[in-house]
């Protein structure tokens, strides 16, 4: 009896134990992978709308990933600001709350300062320039610069050249800028150069805009043309002024944690799929941003193409913030980044 007892015991034990190994497999994520296990999650934020180029770029990588992987890899995306604006994203990263994005430059400075190099006014002519800069030895030493955040930084994609925007009148010259209260980054040397013009800056983020715009918060903002056409601000804004100021680079970032999850396999592939997403996005990034002029014309707003005379102005106002930014940047690094510039 007491044979019986101790084989019925162990039975019921096993049993007991493969039925616990099952719940334990089956939750927080579903077996789609190459036999490795449950799939890794990675949830990509953006704060650009399900239809601008930037988004689509995150969507490509999300094709290429889960198709290379078979599926050990599930990539969600989150457009609109979902999951916060870019510093909340950012944050996020850090955390691993949020696995990766695609992000400008810009609010990256506030947390890697030697990034507002990037955002200095007319440092790239032409995207051609800024892609020697940013493919090259240079760009890849910044994204480096990344790994004190807890992030890997892979390439850079493309916001594109900022415009200037207002619902007051139509902007010529720098004498038309002053007085105009404009949405800006939430970057200090913007503020510094939109002051330099006689604007009044307001820094606030990109997912309280079209708000701010409608309810007369500021009279302005200053995007590249395709957020101007996707963010539908030209129902709230009636003059576009082609200036130019800024080219904005778009880093695209995952989370250190998350990385360290994958096999050497799976890193791989995120690193093929994050180069050949860069270059799709660029790609319908310059057909967006040639489109998005004939768009607002259609939709009814004045688009002005500034003369020699006035963008030379423009140019001139973003001297003193070269001398006033070295300190920040790092007299070495800006004479690096002018010199490749060059």
């Amino acid at each position: 009896m007491k044979k019986a007892a101790v084989l019925l015991m162990a039975a019921v034990m096993m049993i007991l134990a493969a039925c616990s190994g099952e719940s334990s497999s089956g939750s927080g994520g579903t077996d789609e992978g190459s036999g490795s296990g449950e799939a890794k999650t990675m949830k990509m934020a953006v704060a650009t709308s399900k239809d601008r180029s930037l988004t689509q770029g995150l969507y490509k990588f999300q094709e290429i990933v889960e198709k290379e992987t078979s599926g050990s890899i599930k990539v969600e995306v989150f457009p609109d600001g979902q999951l916060g604006g870019d510093r909340v994203v950012f944050e996020g990263l850090k955390m691993n709350s949020i696995q990766g994005t695609t992000m400008s430059t810009g609010p990256i400075a506030g947390f890697v300062p030697e990034y507002t190099v990037f955002d200095l006014p007319y440092l790239f002519k032409d995207e051609e320039t800024a892609y020697k800069v940013l493919d090259g030895d240079l760009g890849k030493e910044m994204l480096t610069k990344l790994e004190s955040q807890g992030i890997v930084g892979f390439n850079y994609w493309e916001n594109g050249f900022r415009q200037l925007t207002n619902n007051k009148r139509e902007v010529k010259s720098v004498e038309d800028v002053k007085g105009l209260k404009i949405r800006t980054l939430e970057n200090e040397m913007h503020i510094d150069y939109w002051k330099e013009l006689g604007a009044n800056p307001t820094p606030m983020a990109y997912t309280e805009l079209f708000t701010a715009l409608e309810q007369g918060i500021v009279d302005g903002q200053e995007n590249p043309a395709g957020n101007v056409t996707t963010g539908n601000f030209f129902e709230v804004q009636d003059y576009l002024t082609k200036t130019n100021h800024v080219y904005n680079a778009s880093v695209f970032m995952i989370s250190q944690k998350f990385m360290d999850t994958l096999s050497d396999e799976e890193k791989e592939i995120v690193r093929k799929a994050a180069d050949e997403a860069r270059d799709y996005q660029r790609e319908l990034n310059q057909k967006e941003s040639e489109e998005a002029y004939a768009l607002l014309e259609e939709k009814g707003m004045t688009v002005t193409e500034l003369s020699e005379e006035a963008l030379a102005e423009f140019e001139a106002k973003a001297e003193p913030i070269y001398e006033k930014y070295t300190e920040v940047i790092g007299a070495d690094l800006m004479d690096q980044v002018l010199k490749e510039v060059e």
